[in-house]
């Protein structure tokens, strides 16, 4: 397998971008398109009519929300011969399945080694995801550039903006419905913004459907957003200037919901092993956070994730760690589990 992943590059208004996009990735978005509702099937059953229907609610709010992303999901489906409905099943995967055994950990560090803000994550899904995994740089016109490590498809995903701003992602336990503004609509919002009171704002103006942890790096420093379907809570930077995240809420807020979801106990564990690990004075380089994010502690369900023998979800996995340095314009990204891939650099160019 190559240690890099396919990397494209768009530029211009929202439809444009799209188009380029799709005539450059087609092969790509079309087998995505074709498999990602089997790939939600191996959780929970899900018939193509309730996606499709999903979908198309899930596009109104969307089309009010972000009408400029929605003209470039209509250049893609253009460039890709799918439809509309194709690339929104895309989006809204999240709103038909429960996702209790998600085990990503995130961090955001105010300076690492005078390099500047950065933050972390190791993502923990569904390996059959690989083969469609790209990072795209978009340059829209008028607006921030970014760059993201996503699957070929998705409207937004992990990556940073050319403003500083940087994001992470982690499933967070809460009620959720399934009809609103879909997760990637409001996370590529954040990338359209050039503050943190931006990225808040983004999140807070989307009727969401479902809740979603964010990890943030920001030209204001480091800052999580525990994400409800009602409210946006703002975690700040502990005494030692970083935040943290495993996969329970942890705004005192939100507390009171992680006894209704006794399956991310492995959460709390990971959460403990993290700030340990920073709080270990060597924890002072890039290269010292690439160790920390293939610890095997607890191994399968550790920071650095395993497939193991769990009937429902035990084929998960890292399936990539990725370190952002926004300041740097710089991407640290594994293509697979940290523990036995090697990073590779990109870079959000001028």
């Amino acid at each position: 397998m190559n240690p890099r992943y396919p990397e494209f590059t768009v530029a211009g208004p929202p439809r444009e971008m799209g188009r380029q996009f799709g005539d450059a990735a087609r092969e790509l978005i079309r087998e995505f398109a074709a498999v990602a509702l089997q790939r939600v099937n191996l959780t929970m059953r899900v018939s193509k009519q309730q996606a499709e229907n999903t979908a198309a609610k899930s596009l109104e709010f969307a089309e009010k929300y972000s009408p400029d992303s929605c003209d470039e999901l209509r250049g893609m489906a253009d460039a890709t011969g799918l439809s509309v409905s194709d690339l929104m099943i895309l989006q809204i995967r999240n709103q038909l399945q429960n996702e209790p055994e998600a085990g990503c950990t995130s961090f955001s560090l105010s300076s690492v080694a005078g390099r500047g803000r950065l933050l972390g994550q190791n993502w923990d899904n569904d390996p059959g995801l690989d083969p469609f995994t790209v990072v795209l740089t978009r340059k829209p016109s008028g607006k921030p550039a970014l760059i993201n490590v996503t699957q070929a498809g998705l409207i937004a995903y992990i990556g940073f903006n050319d403003a500083g701003l940087g994001v992470c992602l982690n499933s967070l336990p809460a009620p959720s419905r399934p009809i609103g503004v879909p997760h990637y609509f409001t996370v590529r919002e954040i990338f359209e913004a050039r503050s943190l009171d931006g990225a808040i704002h983004a999140v807070k103006r989307a009727h969401r459907a479902i809740p979603a942890n964010i990890m943030l790096t920001s030209p204001e420093g480091p800052a999580d957003l525990e994400v409800t379907m009602d409210e946006v809570h703002v975690l700040r930077p502990d005494e030692q200037d970083r935040v943290t995240h495993a996969n329970h809420c942890r705004h005192p807020s939100l507390a009171n919901i992680n006894a209704m979801y006794p399956e991310l106990i492995q959460s709390q564990p990971r959460q403990d092993r993290i700030d340990r690990l920073l709080s270990d004075s060597a924890a002072n380089s890039v290269d010292r956070l690439k160790d920390i994010l293939r610890n095997h502690e607890d191994h399968p369900r550790s920071i650095c994730r395993h497939a193991n023998g769990d009937p429902g979800v035990g084929h998960w996995q890292t399936v990539f760690s990725v370190i952002i340095e926004p300041e740097a314009r710089t991407m640290h990204l594994s293509r697979g589990t940290p523990c036995d891939h090697s990073y590779e650099i990109y870079r959000l160019a001028d």
